[in-house]
């Protein structure tokens, strides 16, 4: 646990939750500032802060339990799917320094769109790019 981390306080049962599902390792609440009603949080027990401070069987555990709680969510508020995701560092949107993932219903006529797209300059640019990651998982 660190200290004055609002997840591993919610874990310890010093802040509420709306809790929809919990296990030995994960606890699973609606989020404070939902994209819509219902949109959950799926959170390690164990503090990381994100993907990279996170060891692969805690991943494991919270994407286990990110598609069993999924089917409620989308059922439960009537939502037409789902969207998952995990948010890593400050520049991708995560504001609580706590590994957690996002399950958040959608609906066919929210007007909400994912991602804009950013394409590549040319083929040449793709491809020396596409070599730097390769290089890094060596």
């Amino acid at each position: 646990m660190a200290e004055g981390c609002i997840f591993c306080k919610i874990v310890k049962g010093e802040l509420p939750a709306y809790k929809i599902y919990e296990d030995e390792n994960t606890i699973s609440f609606l989020d404070i500032f939902p994209i819509h009603p219902g949109h959950a949080l799926v959170v390690p027990k164990k503090h990381s802060v994100d993907i990279f401070d996170t060891d692969e069987e805690t991943m494991k555990q919270m994407i286990a339990v990110a598609k069993k709680i999924a089917p409620a969510v989308m059922k439960g508020a009537n939502a037409d799917a789902i969207n998952i995701g995990m948010n890593n560092r400050e520049a991708s949107g995560q504001e609580v320094p706590h590994a957690h993932m996002h399950v958040i219903p959608r609906y066919s006529a929210d007007g909400l769109k994912t991602w804009g797209k950013n394409l590549y300059k040319n083929d040449r640019h793709k491809k020396k790019l596409c070599e730097a990651i390769k290089k890094e998982l060596e």
